[in-house]
């Protein structure tokens, strides 16, 4: 499937903007899953190119206003044309992070023993130490989304993966987190994923996010799994970046001085072409 995507985010400030520094994690790249057929960054100043620890496609640019400025406002766009291939399982490249780097606690997503015993419910007895399988891992999945029923905006970015179980209620990024999270609890590698989801009837979920989590170890083999909608990925799934949770690869961070209160719109739209 070919997917358009188009992402804006506009801010607005109630007070001049001074200075500004932003990292953006809003570019794909290539792989098993998809071909970037083409892709584009607009931002208010000059772009930088450069590649994270988790091997993401990041950009920075920063704004130094002067004193006779009046700079209220700032716009972030992405665009581009992806082909998906729907291909779920995959093998890291060897530049990347050790699989065991990926059981380390993390702000968002860490390991607990409420989240182990919930975990155990679902992992076969007799599984070898290093490997999982991958129905137990599809079974964990709904059995999080279960726990974890989808309510917009009854979280926000900074809600950890047991604040979420325990309330029962989160978006996608606090299912993902909570599986993350029930992973580690259990020994077994996993880590986020941010990106795009194509679905005509779901616009609330066309930015999305899911998981990777480690089949082997020993050949570093993963596989992406949507908990939302308890499955592997698909062609409707279009991959942004990865990381330990949702703080190591947010669609954009920054720092700024000056612009008083900020208010932030997003707007994303994804057609099959």
């Amino acid at each position: 499937m070919k997917l358009h995507v188009r992402h804006t985010t506009d801010y607005r400030y109630t007070e001049p903007l001074r200075y500004a520094l932003q990292m953006l994690w809003l570019t794909p790249q290539s792989g098993p899953a998809q071909t970037v057929l083409f892709w584009s960054l607009g931002a208010p100043e000059k772009l930088f190119a450069q590649r994270d620890a988790f091997g993401n496609s990041i950009h920075s640019y920063s704004f130094v206003g002067q004193s006779t400025d009046n700079v209220r406002w700032s716009l972030v766009n992405a665009a581009g044309q992806v082909e998906t291939l729907g291909v779920a399982e995959f093998t890291d490249d060897g530049t990347l992070p050790h699989p065991l780097f990926f059981l380390r606690a993390t702000e968002l997503a860490q390991a607990h023993p409420k989240l182990a015993d919930f975990g155990r419910r679902f992992v076969h007895p007799l599984a070898a130490p290093g490997t999982a399988d991958l129905s137990m891992l599809l079974a964990l999945s709904q059995g999080v989304a279960g726990a974890v029923s989808y309510q917009k905006n009854s979280t926000n970015v900074t809600t950890t993966a047991l604040e979420a179980f325990q309330a029962g209620a989160g978006v996608c990024q606090d299912q993902a987190h909570v599986m993350v999270a029930v992973c580690r609890s259990l020994g077994i590698p996993a880590r986020y994923v941010s990106g795009y989801f194509y679905a005509a009837n779901e616009p609330d979920l066309a930015s999305h996010a899911w998981v990777d989590v480690c089949l082997d170890v020993a050949t570093r083999r993963w596989v992406s799994i949507d908990v939302t909608h308890g499955c592997v990925i698909d062609q409707r799934h279009v991959r942004l970046a990865m990381g330990t949770d949702y703080n190591a690869c947010p669609p954009i961070k920054g720092v700024r001085q000056g612009g008083g209160e900020e208010s932030m719109a997003v707007t994303i739209t994804i057609e099959p072409v």
